[in-house]
């Protein structure tokens, strides 16, 4: 029988609730357990996959195509556990389950309420996952803040699975905020006992406090939060803010919470020892990175909320710890582009990266930067939309379809090298919308992705796109010099595309997300080799300015490679 963790939030949100669950889950899949992660999110929407990322950041997407939260990034990050649509419940999600069974008959005429039906529901959802993955220790966070009306359905779905499970089976964390008073020069826990004070007043006592707090927590205000809070004073844990999120396993695991957890629930036989031997060996390449440094532009639409690239800010340090290198990223606004000097905003970069995004805004200036990484031979890595607009620059500017574009942007092109997925022959079951989860993908003998991937034929990635490359414009762009070297098993979509090593350094494009698949300890390949190349290419303009003597030589050849093609 598994055991089950629940942690909740108070005070406010964005306190760090799933970083902290998936560091709960690194430290006891350290210590030789098996975990499962659950996300319960109180919002009304089926899922985030229709919401803003500036409303609710990065949506991530599993193999199964399930498009989740965020945090479902963090858990396959921290730990080893495999996730899908299961992981991730929304209240709409849960409503329309119950809703669909009302209707079909199943409660025999019953009225149906949030007691017992829709907690009912929420509890089989956990379950549901215990039975299939069979784990050790189940970690279910409940997202939102203790307080609101959205989260009283699951917060008193795991208060009744509290009662069911049993002493010893359940343990109940709450992270919470102890805000720090410039004017005052004090750390205040009266939010932190408020907090406590609404979850116990729907019958959850925390076991376990993580305070959140820019200082650390003196062994005095510890042992007051303990008392008003009702928990042993070792139980009151401090998450003060760090350089890296890979460092709150280890700061943790001081604190002697990995301990904590295994005692009171029992599992002293099962996980005797701890090994995080190469979780303190990322953490140290993070901070003191011995290869040197590689400066990498990301151009993208949503760069002012960087949770709206979590995955591949994250994929990125990732690369930089696969070579230990210390990977510099700067986010350009991609509209910024637009002025005449956009060139000499670029230029001093290692590399160029453009993300995926949906709609016209700012396409025109990821086009540009493209375009101005293709004819100066500085390494460039397009994702989704990144492929999208370098198969339209490349069809403008080489091919000279001058009206090149895709579909999403101008419906009336006369060359559309990019439309929507539905236009394709023989897909009306993929329901004409979106590609979603994980797909196949057969990889060109002697390209450089194949390289990339150590030589496999084939490989599988994720996807979250509606728009394809068109295949009428492979013919011309092949004879042109652009090389399609990744494409679905029945050769229907175009996965990959590439410059010839003899024309470009490093220039992919691909059509799906590889940032989904990077893990810490176990980097991308494709992420992995673009921060190299950016390494490499560094390394070439240092070597070519010192050989000649003159600091802007470098600067000079750029701009005579890009004056004409």
């Amino acid at each position: 029988m598994p055991k089950y963790i629940f942690v909740t939030g108070g005070v406010v949100s964005s306190l760090g609730k799933g970083l902290a669950a998936s560091s709960i889950g690194c430290l006891l899949e350290s210590r030789g357990l098996r975990v499962a992660l659950i996300k319960l999110d109180p919002y009304i929407n089926v899922d985030p996959g229709t919401m803003s990322p500036f409303q609710h950041g990065e949506v991530f997407v599993t193999d199964d195509g399930a498009e989740t939260d965020l945090d479902l990034g963090h858990y396959e990050r921290f730990t080893h556990a495999h996730l899908s649509q299961a992981n991730n419940w929304t209240t709409g999600r849960i409503y329309l389950s119950v809703i669909e069974k009302e209707r079909r008959g199943d409660y025999l005429g019953k009225t149906i309420q949030v007691i017992p039906h829709i907690t009912n529901e929420i509890k089989e959802a956990v379950r549901r996952v215990a039975d299939n993955d069979k784990p050790d220790v189940i970690i279910v966070e409940i997202g939102g803040t203790v307080g609101d009306i959205e989260s009283l359905p699951f917060l008193e779905a795991i208060r009744q699975m509290g009662n069911e499970e049993g002493a010893g089976n359940a343990l109940f964390i709450h992270v919470t905020l102890v805000p720090y008073i410039a004017a005052a020069g004090e750390l205040k826990t009266k939010p932190t006992q408020h907090s406590v004070r609404d979850l116990r007043e729907i019958g959850i006592a925390p076991d376990i406090l993580l305070c959140r707090s820019e200082k650390p927590l003196s062994r005095d205000l510890r042992a007051k939060i303990a008392l008003f809070c009702n928990v042993k004073e070792t139980a009151v844990i401090s998450a003060q803010d760090v350089d890296t999120i890979y460092d709150v396993p280890l700061a943790f695991h001081e604190q002697g919470l990995d301990d904590l957890i295994v005692s009171q629930l029992g599992l002293e036989a099962k996980a005797p020892q701890v090994d995080l031997s190469e979780w303190r060996n990322l953490v140290a390449t993070i901070r003191e990175p011995s290869g040197g440094e590689a400066s990498i532009a990301i151009v993208g639409k949503y760069v002012e909320l960087e949770d709206s690239y979590k995955s591949l800010r994250e994929a990125l340090t990732h690369g930089g710890v696969a070579n230990n290198l210390k990977v510099d990223v700067k986010w350009i606004e991609s509209e910024e582009l637009m002025d005449d000097d956009y060139e000499d905003r670029l230029r001093d970069f290692d590399a160029i990266l453009v993300p995926g995004g949906f709609g016209k805004r700012g396409v025109a200036g990821m086009i540009r930067a493209i375009c101005y990484a293709r004819k100066s031979r500085t390494p460039y890595f397009g994702i989704c939309l990144g492929m999208q607009t370098a198969c339209i620059e490349y069809a403008r500017n080489v091919c000279e379809l001058k009206d090149a574009d895709s579909t999403e942007f101008d419906l009336e092109t006369p060359h559309p090298v990019i439309f929507k997925l539905r236009d394709l022959v023989n897909v009306e079951e993929l329901g004409g919308t979106m590609r979603l989860g994980a797909w196949p993908c057969r990889l060109a003998p002697g390209s450089l992705v194949r390289d990339v991937y150590g030589g496999a034929e084939e490989i599988s990635e994720r996807h979250r796109h509606r728009y394809e490359f068109n295949p009428e414009f492979r013919p011309l762009l092949e004879k042109e010099g652009l090389v399609f070297s990744g494409v679905s098993p029945d050769g229907k979509f175009v996965e990959m595309i590439e410059l010839s090593r003899d024309v470009h350094p490093w220039f992919i494009g691909c059509q799906f997300h590889p940032e989904y698949k990077s893990q810490p300890l176990n980097a991308h390949p494709l992420f992995a080799a673009f921060v190299r190349a950016a390494y490499e290419n560094r390394l070439h303009s240092e070597t070519s300015m010192e050989k000649n003597g003159e600091v802007d030589l470098v600067v000079h050849e750029r701009l005579t490679a890009t004056s004409g093609d």
